[in-house]
């Protein structure tokens, strides 16, 4: 059982960069008639949602992000001594993008730098980590990179994932501060539903070959080849409901706090009725739960901090505020986090 109470660890400041390239359900007309459009939107509650070109990676992003991050905060390259990069899109397969963003960041050698594969959960496990190194001693300042550009691996005509996913890329600074309140963790995992979202071909278990590249009608619906990402949306909801609520009990419990104890619940940005539907079962407030997914979509890991960046920078630019993060999805993988957030020295999105 993962519960994990870390102290004497400060976020000083978080970054998100998107893409200016927006693109409206409008586009979708060539795909879907107007009643399914107007279908998947009132079930996902998605609009618009930003979309990186051909050449742009996570990485990029990321770069961009933490670039601004470190010059808002005076961060000197050579003070950085841990970069933490988390993502299902790297640039390649080897070596680890971390490697190249400590580059190009100009971050000193004497550097920790690695990749952890995590999506819909993985800025909580993100936090977890690199708070434990510091809290460790290990690493004194960490960069926790995280994000995708998961409309690369979306097929156009796939009525379940096409409408969705948005990009974007986040860098969150974290350092040793012996006056910071305990960042609380609950993290879980269940590998049993790994096939309700996945890319089944690309990695070694599946290579990728010239038949498995051909999109193919699907005898659910849509079109999409095995590179493509396949969501099976009814097995995530249900996964969802029965998870996330007693992993948020079990978060409030363990540090003998309530609902109302909660200034923010940041959820995934999965889908609007997915969120809805958990507010109302955990009785919050619309004040509670900060929603971005109308304009963004579902940005996979970077979903956290960009609603975060989008929605609480205001708040959190001159107040102290207890925010729970609650990741779940790809995996099964999920995780919550409390952690008392803000002032915040920087807080920015930028579309880029």
């Amino acid at each position: 059982m993962i519960q994990a109470r870390i102290p004497k660890v400060r976020i000083s400041g978080i970054a998100c960069a998107v893409p200016k390239n927006i693109v409206g359900n409008e586009n979708f007309e060539q795909y879907f008639s107007t009643e399914d459009i107007d279908k998947i939107t009132k079930m996902t509650g998605v609009k618009t949602r930003h979309i990186a070109d051909e050449d742009t990676c996570t990485s990029d992003l990321c770069i961009i992000a933490a670039k601004t991050l470190m010059k808002d905060l005076g961060w000197a390259p050579d003070r950085v001594d841990g970069i933490i990069f988390i993502s299902q899109t790297p640039d390649y397969r080897l070596p680890a993008t971390s490697c190249i963003v400590q580059d190009k960041l100009g971050i000193s050698k004497e550097c920790a730098a690695f990749d952890v594969n995590l999506g819909c959960s993985g800025y909580v496990y993100g936090l977890w980590m690199a708070s434990s190194f510091i809290a460790s001693g290990s690493l004194k300042r960490v960069l926790l990179l995280v994000g995708d550009t998961i409309s690369k691996a979306i097929s156009p005509n796939d009525h379940s994932t096409s409408m969705l996913f948005g990009d974007a890329g986040t860098a969150t600074a974290l350092e040793m501060d012996d006056s910071s309140s305990a960042m609380s963790f609950v993290l879980r995992t269940d590998g049993k539903g790994c096939n309700n979202l996945i890319i089944p071909a690309g990695g070694y278990r599946n290579p990728v070959t010239q038949e498995n590249l051909v999109r193919k009608v699907q005898p659910v619906g849509g079109i999409r080849s095995e590179n493509d990402l396949y969501m099976n949306g009814g097995e995530i909801f249900n996964f969802t409901i029965k998870r996330v609520p007693s992993l948020i009990k079990e978060l409030l419990s363990s540090n003998n706090l309530d609902i109302n104890d909660i200034d923010y619940f940041v959820f995934h940005q999965a889908n609007e009725f997915i969120l809805m539907h958990l507010a109302k079962k955990l009785k919050l407030s619309l004040g509670q739960t900060p929603i971005n997914i109308d304009r963004y979509g579902n940005t996979s890991s970077a979903s956290i901090p960009l609603t975060i960046t989008s929605e609480l920078s205001e708040v959190l630019r001159y107040n102290k505020k207890k925010l729970a993060l609650i990741g779940f999805g790809v995996g099964y993988s999920w995780g919550g986090a409390l952690v008392d957030l803000g002032p915040l020295a920087s807080i920015r999105l930028l579309e880029v």
